[in-house]
């Protein structure tokens, strides 16, 4: 049986009136469906697919198959005004507080998700606040299709700006949606849930600061979590940043759309101190951030073997990750020199992921197809001159690509600033620095991170004299001055 079977064909044409608004779907049809619904939670109804307590536990296939025809027609305004209008979420209230069936739970809250999409029933069941605590209860259910048609529901109405705000408070006071989220993110194996709860916390974070820094700080307390009976059971004393990287790792391969959901989330947190020290001072130092994020920038995204063009399709996740990895980098950095200071002793740099040569190769790699994009985006520019279809893609897309310029720079010539000789000849040994590679990385830095390219010059004279001679000859502004 399909899923969401499509709507039937109604009688309302020979029933006068009985049309739902200028649908063809029947007022009595829908309403009787809500009246068996009522009755599937009836503690009164005893059929043989019933828990001990009498209530039902599945659905029978008949009634399955009409509730998701009315799931399916929830997408038509007029079809989700009128459940409205007969106080669907009302039912649907006593179905999540009676039902012991998953499928039930399930559909009503994916009927929900669909009259949200609809701005007055989205205020309205926004604004009641019984409706509200009983959806948020839900992200601590045991099964997956209800978690997921919840964090669907709650995205939807995150999404809509005149009630974002109520549920992002509500969201705050209430401290058990951070462990059913952490739960979710670092246990559930269903991709398609893990991206759309990734989109919750995406939104909930770019929404409100405070409530990030709260989540960032939590992970201290324990609260009633996920349970497959009626019985309390804690959680794990969650923290953050390992629950986000353990999905991360689990939708990377699958699911692109959903990997650039988390490492925004990442990135998201280093706009704030509390979340930058909360991902480099993990018991690991930081470790495993960096190794997944470097392991995608150095060996999955932007590959030697990939078309130059590919740059634009990986921008935004590119930009996410290379922010992150810019941010643990001036953080270390940081950390580095205060042991210097303190200790009054020039300590080596000893950051396990600071001089990494195939790291500053593929940012290298990177700004050299983002100069392709570039001369294909003037291209456009002119084509674009004889008529304005396409000029704004063309500008948004600039943009983009700008602001990963901007951030692969700022890293690129913070690690350069580093480079020992040692490290040097290492990066010539292996290829990633050479004529072509060092020109184009300062054709990027300069002249705004003269300093910068200036110091690496200096290291790679000693390392190879005839390549720094060459690189001088090419930007004279480089030359060494007596």
């Amino acid at each position: 049986m399909d899923r969401n079977p499509s709507p039937p064909s109604s009688e309302a044409e020979e029933e006068e009136g009985d049309a739902v608004g200028n649908t063809v779907y029947s007022k009595h049809w829908l309403f009787s469906i809500l009246t068996r619904l009522i009755e599937v939670i009836s503690p009164e109804k005893t059929e043989p697919t019933v828990s001990p307590g009498g209530i039902q536990t599945e659905l029978d296939e008949e009634m399955e198959n009409d509730i998701c025809k009315v799931w399916d027609m929830s997408m038509d305004e007029d079809v989700a005004l009128f459940l409205q209008e007969f106080n669907a979420p009302d039912i649907f209230m006593g179905v999540f507080a009676k039902s012991k069936c998953p499928r039930l739970t399930e559909i009503c809250v994916g009927i929900l998700g669909n009259m949200a999409c609809f701005q007055d029933i989205c205020m309205s069941i926004s604004k009641d606040e019984n409706l509200g605590q009983v959806l948020l209860q839900r992200l601590c259910d045991s099964d997956s299709p209800t978690l997921l048609e919840t964090s669907r529901l709650l995205l939807t109405c995150l999404s809509q700006p005149e009630v974002a705000n109520v549920w992002v408070e509500r969201i705050r006071e209430n401290p058990s949606v951070y462990d059913c989220v952490c739960f979710i993110m670092s246990s559930s194996t269903n991709v398609e849930l893990l991206v759309k709860v990734g989109e919750v916390v995406d939104k909930l974070f770019d929404l409100d600061e405070e409530l990030m820094l709260n989540w960032i700080k939590n992970g201290t307390c324990r609260s009633v979590g996920p349970s497959v009976d009626d019985s309390p059971e804690e959680l794990p004393d969650f923290k953050i940043v390992p629950c986000i990287l353990e999905a991360a790792k689990q939708v990377r391969s699958d699911n692109p759309e959903g990997l650039d959901v988390y490492m925004h989330i990442l990135q998201l947190l280093t706009t704030v101190d509390e979340g930058i020290q909360a991902i480099v001072q993990a018991p690991d130092g930081g470790k495993e951030t960096w190794s997944l994020l470097y392991d995608l920038v150095c060996h999955e995204l932007c590959q030697p073997d990939d078309p130059p063009i590919i740059v634009q399709e990986q921008k935004t996740v590119l930009a996410s990750i290379l922010s992150v990895l810019s941010a643990m980098f001036a953080s270390q950095t940081e950390q580095e020199y205060t042991k210097m200071r303190k200790s009054n002793v020039k300590l080596p740099f000893s950051c396990y992921f600071i001089l990494d040569m195939p790291l500053i190769g593929s940012l290298i790699r990177i700004l050299q197809y983002m100069e392709g994009c570039g001369r294909r985006s003037v291209d456009n520019s002119k084509e674009s001159e004889q008529g304005e279809t396409g000029t704004a893609d063309v500008n948004e897309e600039d943009f983009h690509l700008k602001i990963l310029k901007d951030i692969c720079c700022e890293l690129l010539s913070n690690m350069l600033q580093e480079l020992t000789k040692e490290n040097t000849l290492e990066g010539l040994h292996q290829g990633h620095l050479n004529e072509q590679t060092c020109s184009c990385a300062f054709q990027n830095l300069l002249p705004l991170y003269f300093a910068s390219v200036e110091s690496f010059l200096e290291v790679l004279r000693e390392a190879d004299q005839t390549l720094a001679d060459n690189l001088e000859k090419r930007f004279p502004s480089l030359k060494v001055h007596a």
